[in-house]
């Protein structure tokens, strides 16, 4: 009996005391899925605190974040918190029941909307709100085949990964008979570029085609489904009246449009609350989320009446929960108090003319392209092939991290350095990425980086190797002694900004 106290005293101890690094990774090691990736998988960060546009690790390193458009107005916003608490303090959940929340908040996210799109459904993943506008297009048109676009990403369930061509070569997803897939209307690297006459023609028409094609098989289109800023190949800014077109033959066609805001909705393209205002259209299904909760798991389908009422039944246990619910209506008045629609341009202008500006002088800097907050730079082997260098890409991903300025390289193939920030995202902060970028790249340029974490003497060279397997993770994080709980001397190697 004594020992089983004693014992019992123990894990209260451990518990007590905050994880550290290498206890952190090791647990995710054992506990974690491994296909479940990390950013900086070489030399990881174990963040334990965030604060508006600024991320902070367990050495109490500040990181400015360029990336993480999740927390849409800032990093555990105060108004966003206080919002939260105070609702999850009264009621967390009301599955079937009436509550204030939800009415308040779909009349006013409503409100924001085209007359057309009047009808709310909530949800709790951007996957889940997906997965619904597909239900409900099929429901509605009767028809089960879907157009999507080349690089498209529309989510993790298994039905949006048969339209997420973007994982179908790392996860070895085959297409499905009932997906048709049109080429990403790409002006730098796509089909047609930015010298061919009218390319938002030339890209409608293959749409057009494409439905054609579907016809002459014998079989119906039931939806066709993009982002109208994509952010998941890469950063594409459709051609001006892209989108226009290819809705007009969609439609003609017999089937609905779905644009999926997931990512670029919420007044991040610096014009409108929602992208596909930029284009001029109206879609007939809209899908939020990631950024709606500013964190807090939440999405929602918009739609209108006549297809919402053709779905027959639904239920979400915890979409539209009321601190859901209040912490949505918080975001909003943030984004509306704060005016972060007129900030995401203004910031937006400095990044994409600040990126624009040092672009001569980079042979390796392909093009700069973007809206508002979400802003995509191509790194290429040289200007004129346009062939994409990923590996310097993600060597630059690497040295900004060293200067505190987390960026990611995504696209297609993985080339396009990317920047989603929070929305409290600064000029002054743009002008911190654009000077801290040039110097990163010009080094990368000169050989002033080599390729490689090698091992020569008393020296490392300062880019991560591109092929390190995710168990030796823990080579780069400095272990203090009474951490060292394992014979592996990989784990004694010192942490990766200690090398130089």
């Amino acid at each position: 009996m004594e020992l089983r106290r004693m014992r019992l005293r123990h894990m209260m101890h451990v518990f007590d005391k905050p994880l550290s690094y290498k206890q952190t990774l090791q647990m995710r090691k054992s506990y974690i899925g491994r296909s479940c990736k990390l950013h900086f998988e070489v030399s990881p960060l174990k963040i334990v605190r965030a604060s508006r546009q600024y991320l902070y690790d367990d050495a109490g390193n500040e990181f400015l974040d360029c990336i993480n458009n999740v927390s849409h107005v800032g990093h555990c916003h105060p108004h966003v918190v206080s919002v939260g608490q105070e609702q999850m303090g009264k009621l967390t959940t009301s599955a079937g029941f009436l509550n204030d929340q939800m009415s308040e908040y779909a009349k006013r996210l409503i409100s924001t909307f085209p007359d057309k799109l009047c009808v709310c459904f909530f949800l709790n993943s951007g996957s889940e709100a997906n997965d619904l506008a597909l239900r409900l297009a099929r429901c509605y048109t009767k028809h089960e085949d879907v157009v999507c676009l080349e690089r498209a990403y529309h989510g993790n369930l298994a039905n949006l990964l048969d339209i997420s061509p973007s994982r179908f070569k790392k996860t070895g997803h085959k297409r499905r008979d009932y997906v048709h897939i049109a080429p990403c209307p790409d002006t730098y690297r796509g089909k047609y570029r930015d010298s061919t006459p009218n390319p938002e023609v030339a890209y409608a028409d293959e749409v057009f085609q494409l439905l054609q094609k579907v016809k002459a098989k014998g079989r119906k289109v039931g939806a066709f489904i993009c982002e109208p800023l994509m952010g998941a190949g890469g950063i594409v800014v459709f051609p001006k009246n892209y989108l226009k077109l290819a809705y007009s033959y969609v439609r003609e066609a017999g089937g609905v449009c779905i644009a999926d805001e997931v990512q670029c909705g919420l007044g991040r393209n610096g014009e409108h609350l929602w992208a596909f205002q930029s284009h001029d259209v109206v879609p007939d299904i809209v899908t939020i989320g990631k950024p709606v909760g500013n964190g807090h798991p939440m999405s929602v389908v918009v739609t209108s009446k006549e297809i919402a009422d053709s779905l027959g039944e639904f239920s979400s246990t915890f979409g539209g929960n009321p601190v859901a619910c209040a912490t949505g209506m918080a975001v909003l008045d943030v984004i509306q108090n704060e005016k972060l629609i007129s900030s995401a341009q203004s910031v937006g202008k400095c990044l994409l003319e600040g990126f624009s500006a040092i672009l001569p002088n980079h042979p390796m800097m392909g093009c700069v392209r973007g809206m508002g907050m979400l802003v995509g730079v191509e790194i290429v082997m040289d200007k004129e092939s346009r062939k994409p260098a990923k590996e310097a890409a993600e060597i630059l991903a690497y040295q900004m991290k060293e200067q505190r300025i987390l960026m990611a390289n995504d696209g297609e193939d993985q080339n396009v350095m990317v920047l989603m920030p929070p929305m409290c995202f600064t000029c002054d902060n743009a002008r911190q990425v654009i000077q801290a970028f040039d110097k990163a790249l010009r080094d990368i340029e000169t050989g002033a980086v080599s390729v490689g974490l090698t091992h020569g003497g008393d020296n490392f060279t300062s880019a991560p190797p591109l092929d390190v397997p995710l168990q030796v993770l823990s080579e780069t994080h400095e272990l203090s002694d009474e951490d060292d709980d394992s014979d592996d001397p990989a784990l004694k190697r010192p942490r990766y900004e200690e090398m130089d």
